[in-house]
């Protein structure tokens, strides 16, 4: 499809000094795409030009659109030398490519400099002019929208799940190529900008194309990942879940359709989702599975869709079909799935009743040692590493009796030539044929218990489990505790409040390179993952739950040594039985001292846990008499869909109704490191009253959000002084490095009490040998105050970590209403309002939606990658000013982009790169970001909009060392 870009430079200003003569500057602006570059007049001596171009035009292709950004590069003429770069500035060309998004990008974009950061603001107009294009061998995808959020975006509805999407791109880094020996840092950096730029652009549209062949039109859960393998080179890799969208009209709503539609307003505190509505399809699939195909093993099976592909009449409802022909359509879904090379989905989100049973969490690891790429156009090598994993996480759920992976993602870990490839998931039964009838008798048809119950057969289980009679519906067995890594389902019933529950580990390892290094690394990895495992079912106990939702595992790599950090959301299922007590074992019996030791550490465990059901408002609910009296199912009543069982395994144990003490989890003290470790769990410090915090969406049991909302991004670097250091001690400092940081949060966000902070997402890193890296990006809400709330007072006051004090406004990290200037410039959405131009506010949250508004309008994705070095560290305020300063103007480029797009806020944002790179001896610092999101319009509730609109600043910014 070819097409026409048109670039205007309007104007700039605040542009820095370049001539020290005349303190002013002679700018003037190179505008590139592709090949062709044209340039604007010199303006001179001038810090606010108004060059008011003509208008610039390539005729490319629609390849090309997707593929590159528009370059635009502001310099400072010189006559007798080189030009002096002050800055540039990438737009994407790809939102202006879809018929639903922005027709324009208009506004002010940060000019910025890989030395020198923001220097100024430029004024640009872009427009393109596409033509149609029959050709069907063409080779781009537009029209293809990618959504970061892992949910169904909320003014559309799914048509159709397609399935698993992947793709990956190589190339070689320009910071390792020999050349560098000649070329500045500005121009390896900007280098290196440039291609990520590409590789990004070239990724979407491939995805794209494997979207449209599979017959769909939208990519969601996209999770885009850079691999910075060295001297090896650069890995842009890709998933998500393919979808073929509808679009809601502006004032449909769930009643006035026959559709299973949800509500905009949203029924519980977890936002208003859209259901996977799956139509009947009578069309001949798009593509034939047996297609050779290159390099699209995970899409080549592209007619198996979620949609039996059977010859059905358009009209026909599947609520009104006959009983063997829904069971006749239910046995060739599951057959589709399982013939599926990967049946993976990167949602976290879905209606009620389209996750039958969850089976748990499955995950894989691998070391591998890095190869050089010498072929970019042949990336079989990574492709092939990435099917290992992804096959043994398929047959792990197999073994689950599950035929799909839900909450999928995938991660690496690099450290000079050695990389960790992690992948995780929840195995999981489907159905994909959501009713708004109900009358689907799979599992959770009437029940809101039925994810919990078991898909496996219990008489041939996998691994050992303690099942139990559900405590909710007594139809189905249970296990005692349930890992996901999903967010908590809409229609579960939880008793009281979560809480983040986090497992940290450090191990230390010899220096070693090559295949010892990686041996090494192998032999560590299943232990450490054991102890995060048993660290995180101990906090669990401890607290008086029995489920974990969003659960997400990191392992990170150093040349001499291995973190590992595991976050998770812990809850009480109802569903699921109470957990028994912990009940500690002494190593040996008859010495009196000893013994009294374990009474001790028995009593104060016992004192935790009873005050953690008070905190948390677990009360679990009695078996109701309905419940207690009903019959003990038959097994010809028990529903087997879905998953092969013996028979022998519908005989029924007696069923258990006691909802009180169970069989207590016994921790043993064999040694020094397990009093260490029951040491560490009584430690781990509780939130201040008042406070929650967890990593999913939204806090399950909370439901009354107000509109506060503040998002925040904090880094901690920590360098390791002590030559001496062991295991025990290193666990200690990594763990005091993570509580240090929570509870700087809680104090900096008092003044939002009752508050919680919701999507809580800490990311690890070992950059450089002795130093450890945590950062966190995470959304503080308000919520209306409870009656369990109202006394604060004192309690407030002891569990801070200062006494409580008035502050004034400057000093407070809570929002502010619209009218108060407290952000900088640099913090702006479009850069600055300067010369009375108004200023368009540009929210940004981790969350898929924005409390009391709607979302009506998606702009298309923001994907951008940024490198800021200095050679004056100390100058800049050490690391903690630099950090600061580099993450204050990520925020302001974001929304620049987006305000230019027409858009008003940043949601599902994500920073999935922070490389923080040290030299304190030369006084320098690089650090590489990556950052994403959707850009949106959001409009106010009739009954919100009173409210005032809230400023989000970088309060929280960085934290530099303690």
């Amino acid at each position: 499809m070819p097409g026409k870009l048109k670039a205007k430079i309007v104007a700039g200003r605040h542009l820095p000094v370049m001539d020290r003569a005349s303190d002013l500057t002679d700018a003037f602006v190179e505008v590139k795409f592709g090949n062709t570059t044209f340039k604007t007049d010199v303006y001179p001596k001038c810090l606010n030009p108004q060059w008011n171009s003509e208008w610039f035009k390539f005729e490319v292709d629609d390849e090309d659109l997707q593929d590159e950004p528009l370059q635009i590069t502001v310099l400072d003429h010189d006559t007798y030398s080189a030009n002096d770069a002050i800055g540039k500035v990438y737009i994407d060309i790809d939102p202006l490519l879809c018929s639903e998004a922005a027709s324009v990008i208009s506004g002010w974009f940060p000019i910025y400099d890989t030395i020198h950061g923001i220097r100024g603001e430029i004024n640009v107009l872009v427009k393109v002019d596409l033509f149609n294009d029959l050709n069907r061998f063409r080779q781009s995808s537009c029209g293809v929208k990618f959504f970061c959020t892992t949910s169904i975006p909320l003014c559309y509805r799914a048509a159709m799940v397609h399935g698993f999407v992947e793709e990956l791109v190589v190339n070689e880094d320009p910071e390792y190529q020999w050349i560098d020996r000649i070329r500045t840092p500005r121009a390896s950096n900007e280098a290196r900008q440039r291609l990520i730029s590409l590789m990004s652009g070239e990724l979407q549209r491939k995805i794209g194309l494997k979207v449209l062949e599979m017959g769909g039109n939208a990519v969601v859960g996209y999770l885009q990942c850079f691999d910075l393998e060295g001297e090896s080179g650069i890995v842009v890799r890709a998933i998500g879940t393919a979808c073929t969208l509808d679009k809601l009209s502006a004032g449909a709503n769930a009643n006035d359709s026959k559709e299973p539609v949800f509500s905009e307003d949203p029924p519980t505190a977890l936002g208003p989702l859209t259901p996977l509505r799956v139509l009947p399809s009578s069309s001949p699939p798009p593509f034939s599975s047996s297609k050779p195909c290159s390099r699209q093993s995970s899409s080549s099976d592209t007619d198996l869709s979620l949609t039996p592909k059977m010859g059905m009449g358009s009209g026909g409802s599947v609520g009104k079909e006959a009983g063997p022909l829904k069971m006749l359509l239910r046995q060739q879904t599951q057959t589709a799935l399982e013939q599926r090379e990967f049946p993976f989905f990167t949602l976290t989100c879905f209606p009620p009743g389209f996750l039958v049973h969850v089976g748990g969490v499955v995950s894989a690891r691998s070391v591998k040692l890095l190869d050089r790429i010498h072929n970019p156009d042949e990336p079989e090598t990574r492709d092939a590493w990435w099917e290992e994993i992804r096959q043994e996480i398929k047959s792990h759920a197999k073994a689950l009796g599950c035929h799909a992976v839900v909450g999928y993602s995938e991660s690496t870990s690099i450290c000079e030539e050695v990389c960790i490839l992690s992948a995780a998931g929840t195995a999981a039964i489907l159905n994909p044929r959501y009713m708004r009838e109900g009358c689907l008798d799979i599992g959770s048809g009437d029940h809101s218990c039925g994810f919990c119950h078991i898909p496996y057969d219990e008489l041939n289980m996998p691994f050992p489990a303690q099942l139990t009679y559900c405590y909710q519906c007594r139809r189905q067995k249970v296990p005692d505790v349930l890992f996901t890594t999903i967010d908590l389902p809409t229609e579960a019933a939880v008793s009281g409040k979560g809480c983040l529950i986090q497992a940290r580990l450090c191990r230390l390892k010899k220096k070693a390179q090559g295949e010892v290094n990686a041996t090494s690394i192998s032999n560590l990895l299943p232990f450490m993952e054991y102890e995060l495992h048993t660290q995180l079912m101990n906090k669990l106990k401890l607290r008086s739950m029995n489920a974990l939702f969003g659960l997400r595992i990191q392992i990170s790599i150093g040349e001499n040594m291995l973190l590992g950090l595991a976050s998770a959301t812990g809850v009480y299922l109802s569903a699921l039985p109470t957990p028994g007590g912990i009940q500690i074992a002494g190593k040996a019996s008859g010495d009196l001292s000893n013994e009294q030791h374990v009474l001790s550490i028995q009593k104060r465990i016992n004192d935790a846990m009873a005050k953690n059901k008070e905190m948390y408002h677990i009360n679990p609910p009695e078996l109701s008499e309905e419940a207690a009296g009903s019959p003990i199912p038959e097994p010809k009543q028990r529903s087997r869909l879905f998953r092969s069982q013996s028979e022998s395994s519908d005989e029924l144990s007696e069923l258990d109704l006691s909802h009180g003490k169970k069989d207590a989890f016994v921790l043993e003290i064999d040694d020094t490191d397990a009093v260490e470790d029951i040491h560490s769990l009584l430690t781990d410090a509780p939130p201040p009253a008042g406070f929650y915090s967890c990593n999913t969406e939204v806090m399950p049991g909370v439901y009354n959000w107000t509109s506060g909302l503040q998002m925040f991004t904090s880094v901690r670097v920590l360098r390791l002084s002590n030559a001496n250091l062991t295991n025990q001690s290193l666990n200690k400092i990594f763990t005091d490095m993570c509580e240090n940081l929570l509870k700087s949060l809680y104090f900096k966000l008092r003044s939002m009490i009752p508050c919680c902070l919701c999507h809580v997402n800490f990311t690890v890193a070992v950059p450089e040998d002795e130093l450890i890296q945590v950062a966190v990006t995470a959304v503080a809400m308000s919520f209306d105050k409870e009656p369990i709330l109202e006394k604060l007072g004192d309690r407030n006051e002891d569990q801070l970590q200062f006494p409580m004090e008035l502050f004034s406004s400057s000093e407070r990290c809570s929002p502010l209403p619209e009218g108060r200037s407290r952000s900088l410039r640099s913090t702006r959405s479009s850069g600055g309002g300067g010369g009375g131009t108004a200023v368009t506010v540009v929210k940004m949250t981790p969350l898929s939606f924005l409390p009391g508004t709607r979302l009506i309008k998606y702009l298309g994705i923001i994907n951008m990658f940024f490198i800021r070095e200095t050679t004056s560290l100390r100058e800049e305020g050490g690391v903690s000013g630099f950090l600061h300063t580099f993450i204050a103007e990520v925020f302001a480029m974001v929304r620049a982009h987006v305000a230019a797009l027409g858009g008003n806020a940043v949601v599902s944002y994500s920073m999935k790169e922070c490389v923080f790179m040290e030299n304190p001896n030369k006084n320098q610092a690089q650090c590489l970001i990556n950052v994403s999101g959707d850009a949106v319009v959001f409009v106010r509730d009739t009954d919100q909009e009173a409210t005032p609109t809230l400023i989000h600043t970088s309060c929280g910014g960085t934290d530099g060392p303690t």
